[in-house]
């Protein structure tokens, strides 16, 4: 088979939070179709641990340690050279070596690319086509973060987003084929970069829904008879901060006095400080567990607040593939389109959540599974189908 370049920012393993989903999944399916040799960082020690796992799909991989907290020091090269913080982030002379070495010993023509930072190893001495898979338009995120920031953080952030805009740009430029996880992802980027716009597409996210089913049987992760209202996602990420803190201080106090049982679970890994302080007598921090789906099936609602929020949230398509109601905001929905058939709640205002969470909640837990939020996943979010799609244009 022809040998494929994969370089992605992290691991893509385990897949259990967004990218590594995505990445996961495209370098899983890209296997039966090419010779994949993988570069990626590791950022988080504990998933040394599954390198054996892509070790036995991959033909050959470079694993490099990278610490969050030197890499952010190593990033501030970037107000001196004028070039966005996120490259000076992902900058390793150990990984160039690799991705060199690699190129010319197995004549490799392709290369995908995972998360835009990571193009920074191919340059014009490399006589390859580039597939890039930009996921979300990330320079927009970080001028959302701007608007919430004030001071100094709010002009680093701004400076981010013009700087990795710029860079955006000269990659799409550069590539065969740009792709983002959504349609609206992919107008945006067209609609700010026009010039770029002619190879600009988006693939979909999938969802295992055999594994996230409501068939299955899951032993109860509450205690018993109390209605439980899950948050998931990780926990060490902006804007999922953001999101619990929203909800744990704007809207679940009103919620509380007319439903003095609910509980609200905050479920992910690595939860920060700000999270950690949420905990109370009416909200669990769980920090890591090893299954999100007892935590979703158990539970009455789900909710997705997020504020600040770019491409398609895995944790709204895992919830609704359990047949979970959902409640969330607009942003979190964005990426997919829904209409009234379904069993979702989107607002923003703290009013109209408070209202709809109590609506939920008045119902009786055993008519709380919805077939209409399964049946939608099952049809448009299958990764076979969106993967099958990517392999296709690239042996075009």
């Amino acid at each position: 088979m022809e040998s494929l370049l994969f370089l992605s920012h992290r691991i893509p393993y385990p897949p259990n939070k967004g990218d590594k989903i995505r990445s996961f999944h495209f370098l899983k399916y890209l296997t039966g179709a090419y010779t994949v040799h993988l570069g990626a960082f590791i950022d988080d020690p504990n998933d040394w641990q599954y390198t054996d796992k892509l070790n036995v799909i991959c033909s050959e991989t470079c694993y490099l340690g990278l610490n969050p907290l030197k890499a952010k020091i190593k990033s501030l090269k970037g107000l001196l050279t004028g070039e966005a913080l996120t490259l000076p982030y992902y900058k390793n002379q150990a990984m160039q070596d690799w991705v060199d070495s690699t190129i010319r010993t197995y004549s490799i023509k392709k290369v995908l690319i995972f998360s835009s930072a990571m193009a920074q190893f191919i340059n014009e001495t490399h006589d390859v086509e580039m597939y890039v898979d930009f996921v979300d338009v990330d320079s927009d995120k970080w001028r959302q973060y701007a608007c919430s920031k004030k001071g100094l953080s709010a002009w680093i952030y701004q400076r981010e987003s013009k700087y990795l805009f710029n860079y955006e740009k000269k990659v799409a430029n550069r590539a065969k084929v740009s792709f983002f996880v959504s349609e609206q992802e992919a107008d945006l980027f067209k609609k700010l970069a026009p010039e770029v716009s002619r190879n600009v597409t988006y693939f979909y996210n999938g969802v295992n829904s055999d594994h996230f089913s409501p068939e299955l049987s899951f032993v109860r992760p509450y205690p018993a008879n109390e209605d439980v209202i899950v948050f998931t996602g990780a926990m060490d990420y902006w804007a999922n901060v953001d999101a619990v803190k929203w909800f744990a201080e704007e809207v679940f106090p009103h919620i509380t006095k007319n439903y003095p049982g609910v509980k609200f679970y905050i479920v992910g890994s690595r939860p920060a400080k700000e999270v950690e302080a949420l905990a109370n007598n009416a909200v669990v921090v769980t920090g890591t567990v090893d299954d999100v789906r007892p935590y979703l099936a158990h539970a009455k609602l789900v909710i997705a607040p997020l504020r600040i929020a770019r491409g398609i949230q895995n944790k709204v398509l895992e919830a609704m593939a359990m047949g979970k109601y959902v409640i969330v905001t607009s942003a979190a929905m964005e990426g997919i389109h829904y209409d009234e058939s379904l069993d979702i709640s989107v607002c923003d205002e703290v009013v109209d959540v408070i209202n709809q969470t109590e609506k939920f909640l008045q119902k009786n837990s055993t008519s709380m599974l919805s077939n209409n939020n399964r049946q939608f996943v099952k049809a448009r979010f299958s990764w076979e189908k969106n993967v099958s799609q990517l392999v296709n244009l690239m042996r075009e």
